[in-house]
């Protein structure tokens, strides 16, 4: 064999170059013929998950291999062979310790023994570990027993795609789109994780009975980000599959792996290589400099876009192939045509030739508006109109009767609403910027309202009056430009009555609509909004108004008052029952919240279009089913794309379910859409240091504190630079939140008592939360309480002090009932051994209907497994937890578990997760209560894993432990680490 790089000639079962040390591919380039596949009668057996050709049993049995029922390190019972290759031989085997079937591949002797194979096998784990996807083959461990090397995998009844190849010589385009399509979703998610497969070929795709593609075998990608690992020259591959830059031995992209795929997309179309050549590796130098015939040219019954789509992916420069394997999925979508999972937005129309050349053209520009689900029935905007805000000033009351006063302006909001690109800005954000003004004002008069808009962004003001000319009410209004004062558009109504003065403002908003760019026609707007303005009487809407004006300025106690006023005024006014759910909420009562937002669901024909979704996605958001309130989110983004009270809740429902990076994108378009809002920039702050983007996160905050210092501003402050090993700075932030207002001292002790805890300073940081609890107590605010004794709890059991740790911990349920606080003190109770009242909690939270519960559950049954010694089933049952909510503090668990079982590549796979996912941990539970103290042991554990693993670096993960802990001298761990470490 001779090297790629040095031209040195090798034994053909050379593994490395012998002069130059350059590695050779791990695959076909090593594998005989036979071994290949290319002989008749090696048929694969039904279920097998590695990249080789099957081999008939009786034969693997003359050649010494394991034998079926024979056991392989007392825990994986050999079922039978599935195949034998290049590397080694895999088998179907039983794990016996967690009871389930799994693909096992050995790795020949003579690989074993070579240290860089060894490297790249490991190198395998730890990197499609980082791979989670249901097109991606699982691995699951590296072992060893009696000098046998192993790895166990994911075990998938089907076959590989070449031989699926080889039995039909090539697919339908129709099947051979869908199973590409299903590869480029794998891809996506590998390639997100940074990872590079560096060797897909046919062999390395298995396809199960009911037609899912698995990409497996990621046996020599290499992180593109990994320092050290892609220098110039290896050679790594499969010739046949290879991109031209893989053949220079030059650095790699995503690119590299779409070059692959399009290799394999012109197999399946035409049954034929793009390159064909009698050696595979002349077919390298072919690909270097000429592109091959286009799969039409070769087979006219290609479609002709899935062609163009090949050879894009063909071309022998990556900069000109296509940018992302996502690119192609899409492309592949718009020719399959809609589907139940389609990612793309689509159009109806035929699948012509022209409307091929009109999708690939506009494709760019559909994804920029948006990327959902296709649905039928509520066809999308063809346009979306960029998002407008619009200020409603205070309108002048000419009547004498105080019913009219702030009774209007909520209704103009609802009315301007209608449209999905208009919001209304928050009347009581602009009352208190009012009141900030040069020439301050309690009035949103329109001098004050203009003001107030410029500053924000707010493009547009509506002033108006109501008058009593005889029996008759009239009211007018006008739509001003913030900036220069022109009048865009005026309107004028009149009522025969003053119950009928609220039925009279869709028709007065209908002209403001149109002039800031609403298409939809004044019957079309009348129509919607039937519904949304009946109310018994003028008093309800009063009522409603003097609610709202409360709910805007904070007072959520006296909105509730309101709002219940106006429900006793009119039973069947479902913004008066939604509005009293919302108070309920956010004064921490959340089953009286459940109830009210189901009486709004009983009269929700009394609401508009957008308002209906709103209030099914506030049932979703109390009853704690964040899954279904992201559907109804998204479904009111899909008709209001602008609405920004949608897309705020869209981003919380995605961090109750740890989707982290949507979360972030909503709320990044949140703050698009209003720019000038503070809270925005909080949110946005804390999504990206949970998605571990400390330095968006500082910037985020700091962005809300020059809007309008907050306890919240300074909590995501202080936690983006914990994140980034600032702590005297984050230290130096709580002190400042201490002095903002009498409240938020209880939110700075949180603080200071956690950067504590994470120091390894628990003294101080118990009598900080001693302190704060008795406070937060006096202060008749319990659930802050709550809060300080779990952080109390977990503090007392780092010092080792059971008996301290449990009185803190019956002090959570004593002021706390939450599903939050049962689950910090079932986890307290298992650490401190009070196992019994820790299985009462976790079946409370198990007997309740939503996800996020059942995941604490789960947790809390793991933790009490292990405390038994139970450590299989702890492993099923933190499994269980993270299926149902994958949470970081889940996966830590599970990390331990794996731990115990002696699973030692799972326990450091889980740590690295852990350690990629740190900055979730800097609030477990999303509350804005910091929890970065409980970080710190990831770094204990994962020496111990290393130890397990007989890895030199397990000392270094010690180290960085006593780097972080080991000054305050106070931890327990400190001998034990000391010891292990030989000092």
């Amino acid at each position: 064999m001779q090297c790629p790089v040095c031209q040195t000639n090798n034994p053909p079962s050379a593994v490395t170059c012998e002069k130059c040390s350059t590695p050779f591919p791990l695959s076909d380039a090593t594998i005989s013929p036979e071994e290949d596949g290319q002989t008749a009668g090696n048929e694969p057996a039904a279920g097998w998950s590695a990249a080789i050709t099957p081999r008939p049993p009786s034969e693997a049995a003359a050649k010494g291999q394991l034998q079926p029922g024979s056991v392989l390190g007392d825990r994986y019972e050999i079922v039978q062979l599935l195949g034998q290759g290049g590397m080694g031989a895999v088998y179907k085997a039983r794990d016996r310790e967690l009871d389930r079937i799994v693909a096992l591949k050995l790795i020949r002797p003579e690989f074993a023994k070579n240290p860089e194979i060894l490297r790249r096998f490991k190198q395998e784990l730890i990197l499609a570990r980082q791979v989670t996807h249901k097109n991606v083959i699982r691995i699951y461990d590296l072992g060893q027993s009696d000098a046998i090397k192993f790895i166990t995998m994911d075990f998938v009844e089907g076959q590989d795609l070449r031989h699926l190849l080889l039995e039909k010589g090539k697919l339908p385009p129709d099947q051979a789109a869908r199973i590409l399509l299903q590869i480029c979703r794998a891809l996506e998610a590998a390639h997100t994780e940074s990872v590079i497969h560096r060797d897909l070929k046919p062999q390395n795709i298995m396809l199960d009975s009911g037609g899912r593609a698995y990409v497996m075998d990621f046996g020599i990608a290499r992180s593109a980000y990994l320092p050290g690992m892609t220098q110039t020259g290896a050679l790594i591959g499969t010739p046949e599959y290879m991109s031209p830059e893989q053949a220079r031995g030059e650095k790699l992209t995503v690119q590299s792996d779409l070059f692959s795929l399009g290799v394999i997309f012109y197999e399946l179309l035409t049954g034929k290589s793009p390159y064909p050549g009698d050696a595979p590796l002349a077919t390298l130098w072919k690909r270097l400099q000429e592109k091959p015939k286009s799969p039409v040219d070769v087979d006219p019954s290609v479609p002709k876009p899935l062609s163009d789509i090949v050879m894009k992916a063909l071309e022998i420069e990556p900069e000109n192939r296509w940018a992302s394997a996502r690119e192609i999925a899409q492309q592949l979508e718009i020719w399959l045509g809609p589907s139940a999972d389609s990612m793309t937005i689509f159009l109806p129309a035929k699948r012509t030739a022209a409307y091929w050349r009109w999708a690939s053209a506009s494709l760019a520009v559909l994804l920029v508006v948006a990327v959902v689900t296709f649905r039928l029935i509520n066809p999308k905007p063809k346009l979306a109109h960029p998002p407008v805000s619009v200020l409603v000033a205070d309108f002048t009351n000419h009547t004498g009767d105080g019913v009219f006063d702030r009774t209007l302006e909520p209704m103009f909001n609802v009315a301007l609403e209608g449209a999905s690109f208009i919001n209304a800005y928050n009347r009581g954000t602009a009352r208190k910027l009012a009141q900030k003004l040069p020439n301050p004002s309690d009035k949103l008069d329109e001098q004050s309202a203009r003001l107030v808009a410029l500053s924000q962004g707010v493009s547009s003001v509506i002033t108006g009056e109501i008058s009593l000319r005889g029996n008759a009410y009239t009211v007018s209004a006008m739509a001003l430009d913030a900036a220069t004062g022109k009048v865009l558009a005026k309107s004028e109504a009149t009522a025969a009555n003053k119950d009928e003065v609220v039925g009279t403002v869709p028709k007065l908003a209908a002209p403001f609509r149109k002039a800031l760019g609403d298409t939809t026609s004044e019957a079309a707007q009348l129509e919607n909004a039937r519904g949304a303005f009946t109310a018994a009487s003028i008093e309800v809407v009063h009522q409603y108004g003097l609610a709202s004006e409360q709910q805007l300025a904070g007072n959520f106690e006296g909105a509730r008052k309101f709002f219940d006023k106006a429900a006793e005024l009119d039973p069947s006014f479902a913004r008066a029952y939604s509005g009293m759910a919302a108070m309920a909420f956010n004064l921490g009562q959340r089953q009286l919240a459940q109830d009210y937002i189901k009486r709004a669901l009983e009269h929700v024909d009394h609401a508009s279009e957008r308002e209906r979704y709103r209030i099914r996605g506030q049932y979703y958001q109390y009853a704690g089913d964040s899954r279904k309130s992201i559907e109804d989110y998204k479904e009111l983004l899909e008709r209001y794309p602008a609405d920004l009270l949608g897309r705020y809740n869209l981003a919380a429902a995605y961090i109750e379910m740890r989707d982290v990076s949507n979360a972030v994108a909503e709320q990044r378009r949140a703050v698009e859409i209003a720019p000038k809002r503070p809270i925005m920039h909080v949110q946005l702050s804390f999504y990206s240091s949970y998605a571990g983007d400390f330095q968006t996160g500082e910037r985020e905050a700091r962005q809300a504190l020059g809007l309008n210092p907050s306890t919240d501003g300074y909590i995501a402050l202080a936690e983006a630079q914990l994140g980034q090993d600032q702590f005297s700075q984050a230290a130096d932030t709580y002190h400042q939140l201490e002095k903002l207002s009498a409240t938020s001292g209880s939110a700075a002790a949180s603080g200071l008592a956690d950067l504590a805890v994470y120091q390894g300073r628990f003294s101080e940081a118990a009598h900080i939360l001693e302190r704060a609890a008795a406070a937060d107590l006096e202060a008749k605010n319990t659930e802050n309480a709550a809060d300080k004794f779990a952080a109390l709890g977990y503090t007392q059991l780092l010092r080792g002090d059971n008996r301290a740790a449990l009185r803190a911990t019956e002090k959570i349920l004593a002021n706390s009932q939450s599903m939050k606080a049962r689950f910090q003190a079932g986890r307290n109770f298992v650490s401190a051994g009070e196992l019994g009242k820790a299985q009462e909690l976790a079946a409370s939270l198990g007997s309740e209907i939503t996800a996020e519960p059942q995941a604490y559950a789960k947790i809390i049954e793991g933790e009490l497994a292990l405390k038994r010694g139970d450590a299989v089933n702890a492993v099923r049952a933190l499994t269980d937890a993270n299926g149902l909510l994958d949470t970081w503090i889940g996966r830590y668990e599970l990390a331990r578990a794996y731990f115990e079982a002696g699973a030692f590549v799972d326990a450091d796979a889980e740590l690295d997760r852990c350690i990629k996912r740190r900055g979730e941990s800097l609030e477990l539970l999303m509350n804005n209560v910091p929890t970065y103290g409980y970080f710190p042991p990831v770094y204990y554990l994962q020496g111990r894993v290393r130890e397990g693993l007989k890895s030199q670096g397990f000392a270094e993960s010690y180290r960085t432990y006593l780097s972080i802990r080991g000054q305050a001298g106070e931890d327990p761990l400190l001998p034990e680490i000391h010891k292990r470490l030989g000092q």
